[in-house]
């Protein structure tokens, strides 16, 4: 990076040499409660983060535009696996902490690299608050903490703290709980999903298109609702340092969880719309247990669904919290965030999950004793659009590598290719989807972040001044 000025000027470094001047030390070895991620966890974490709360209301959601919402879930599918293959290859060149972070710096520069870091943070700590809130809801169906507004608050915090004291203790229980609360979650999914499709019934689907739009205009607006179910997929890419054989698990964790995740939102949609008469699903707030109720009588699906939801919420948060501090701590290593992110123990930036969960704590409180949720329904709306500003810089950086030649296999160059422009209208997809009020309110958060890439960049740029001066 340069600057005017008289001051003498460093010699031109390339992106290992400034890593190595700015790169603030810590322990490489954390120690007994620092255990890296195998491809099981590495695999759960990406279908735990992927798969939150939404797909308990998923299938009401989509049910007004017929079952044409089935092939846009086809049309989302390909362009995700499309972007999961591409972060496999970017890891397998570079498998550090960071994912995106890394991935656009590399190509890019700092610049690019700090805005992806930037976006990404702004994402996971919004998306804390907004889960904790969700999985409120789904609480107070097993304990009735909705009706007045501090239990609901105190509620929410703990649904956020305790993810966050599963990541102080250390990567291994991080790993520990993933690999549970995803199993755990899983259970009910994949019997509605498989068990559900014994009690299929073609009757019930309602007709192909139910919005009078066109077929196309269906699909688009029925995507619109579907786009942001695949968030989540770069878990295994972010958190590269912590995964064993990285070059080639995160790849395959990557695949592995995005088609695995897939695959439970085509069946459990077809599931229950194939259970639940139409009519009765587009009014539905409780589609899975409704399912449940169709497929086994009673009424005891409602709370075994709300088990499911809460167990599924609370790994997300588990495994967000940990993505959270990842990304700021591979920027901060390169003097791009503040030096304080860079601390770890026990194989966790315990800073980056402490000012993350604070913040998303601070918006959390904000939402409830404010008595209006309109501010906060904007800053998760904004999270759809800066989400999807790291995926859009990772493919730039596969499709620079491939236009540029740069490690790259040629005889894979055909595939890559074709693959990195299915992710790369699918991130434009993504980032359209999210609205203009979201994309306008996103740029302002992302120009807040250049002010504070300024400080930083000047900051490191005189440590390197200083560095070169006798």
């Amino acid at each position: 990076m340069h600057v005017t000025g008289t001051a003498p000027q460093p010699a031109p470094a390339t992106s290992e040499t400034r890593r190595a001047v700015v790169e603030v030390p810590h322990h490489t070895d954390p120690g007994k409660h620092a255990r890296r991620f195998g491809l099981p966890v590495a695999t759960a974490l990406v279908m735990g983060n992927i798969i939150g709360g939404g797909i308990f209301l998923l299938p009401a959601s989509i049910a007004p535009y017929g079952t044409v919402s089935l092939v846009a879930f086809g049309v989302l599918t390909v362009g995700a696996i499309a972007l999961a293959l591409v972060f496999g290859r970017l890891a397998a060149r570079d498998p550090r902490t960071g994912g995106p972070y890394v991935y656009a710096r590399e190509a890019f520069g700092d610049f690019a690299g700090f805005l992806a870091a930037w976006a990404y943070w702004i994402t996971t700590w919004v998306s804390n608050a907004a889960l904790a809130v969700a999985a409120v809801g789904y609480l107070d169906v097993l304990i009735p903490v909705g009706h007045h507004k501090w239990s609901a608050c105190l509620a929410a915090l703990a649904l956020q703290w305790l993810p966050a004291l599963a990541n102080f203790a250390g990567t291994r229980y991080v790993g520990a709980v993933q690999l549970v609360s995803t199993v755990l979650k899983f259970v009910p999914l994949l019997l509605v999903a498989v068990g559900g499709l014994f009690f299929f019934d073609p009757s019930r689907l309602g007709p192909f298109n139910a919005g009078g739009h066109s077929a196309v205009g269906a699909i688009s607006a029925s995507a619109a609702l579907l786009l942001f179910s695949y968030l989540g997929g770069e878990s295994a890419a972010v958190s590269a340092g912590e995964v064993r054989d990285a070059r080639r698990n995160v790849g395959r964790a990557t695949v592995i969880g995005t088609a695995g995740a897939a695959l439970v939102y085509l069946l459990g949609t077809l599931s229950v719309f194939g259970t639940v008469a139409h009519n009765r699903l587009v009014a539905s707030t409780a589609p899975f247990s409704d399912a449940v109720n169709t497929m086994f009588g009673g009424s005891w699906g409602g709370t075994a669904v709300a088990v499911a939801a809460l167990v599924s919420m609370t790994g997300c948060l588990n495994g967000w919290t940990l993505l959270s501090a990842q990304t700021p701590y591979a920027a901060a290593k390169d003097g791009l965030f503040p030096a304080a992110f860079a601390r770890r123990r026990r194989g966790v930036p315990t800073v980056g999950v402490a000012v993350t969960v604070v913040l998303s704590s601070v918006l959390t409180a904000y939402n409830y004793l404010s008595g209006s949720a309109k501010v906060f329904d904007v800053l998760v709306l904004v999270t759809t659009f800066t989400a999807t500003v790291p995926y859009l810089l990772a493919t730039a950086a596969q499709l620079f590598h491939l236009v540029s030649g740069r490690s790259v296999d040629r005889g894979r160059l055909v595939r890559d290719s074709v693959i990195t422009v299915i992710a790369a209208v699918f991130s434009v997809w993504l980032m359209a989807g999210a609205g203009y009020a979201a994309v306008y309110q996103g740029v302002l958060f992302l120009f807040v972040g250049i002010l504070v890439y300024a400080v930083m960049a000047a900051r490191r740029q005189r440590r390197l001044v200083e560095t070169d001066t006798p």
